[in-house]
């Protein structure tokens, strides 16, 4: 291929890119003018803000006829004397007469009313007896056999004196501690062992029926020697 001809290829080419460029920038152009016409301003205005509706007036109240009151009559007219009769007032009053009952007198028979003396019914004699131990000798042996060992290893000893009540089946039903020995434990063995061993012939009242009493016991404790 000679140089003229490639020449000449080189100025068709850029011939034709310059047609090419000038075809695409005059679209572009017109075709951004078209749209710039179409775009129109569009201006917006804000409604005004409605008036308040004003209130109607409130509804007139009827207005009721009130009849006029009835007429009054004056009061007839009231006679005063001026002088008002004298009223005669009697102080002393004169006192009643008594009544007198006459009571008829009876008259003698001649025999002699003998009144009949009421003979007086005999008081069944009392039966009211106190609680007296049932085989104190027995229980009590329990009681002070039954030592307890903590007090056997302190070696403690001392007399118990307590309150008990007994009940109507004869057993102990309270205790209290009145004189301690000095040992709490020989003062709580004291009064469980009475609760558990201890027997009594319950008090009578005078009906000779069984009722509840208090008493006083005493229980010592001593160690062997």
């Amino acid at each position: 291929m000679s140089g003229n001809r490639i020449i000449a290829i080189i100025i068709v080419a850029l011939i034709h890119v310059g047609i090419g460029y000038a075809l695409v920038t005059g679209l572009a152009y017109s075709a951004v003018k078209e749209a710039v016409e179409r775009v129109t301003t569009v201006d917006i205005e804000e409604p005004e803000p409605p008036e308040p509706e004003e209130e109607p007036p409130p509804p007139e109240e009827p207005q009721v006829e009130v009849a006029p009151p009835p007429p009054v009559a004056p009061p007839p007219p009231v006679n005063i004397a001026p002088n008002p009769p004298n009223v005669r007032t009697q102080v002393n009053i004169p006192p009643e007469r008594p009544v007198v009952t006459r009571v008829p007198r009876a008259e003698p028979t001649g025999i002699p009313t003998v009144v009949p003396t009421p003979t007086p019914t005999p008081t069944p004699p009392s039966r009211a007896r106190a609680a007296t131990p049932d085989g104190q000798g027995r229980w009590a042996g329990r009681i002070q056999g039954d030592y307890p060992s903590r007090a056997i290893r302190r070696e403690e000893e001392g007399t118990v004196r307590m309150n008990i009540t007994v009940g109507t089946n004869g057993r102990v039903a309270a205790c209290s501690v009145t004189g301690s020995s000095g040992s709490s434990t020989l003062d709580d063995a004291a009064c469980r062992g009475m609760e558990r061993y201890a027997r009594y012939n319950p008090a009578l009242n005078d009906a000779g029926n069984p009722i509840q009493s208090t008493l006083s016991q005493t229980i010592v404790y001593r160690l062997p020697e």
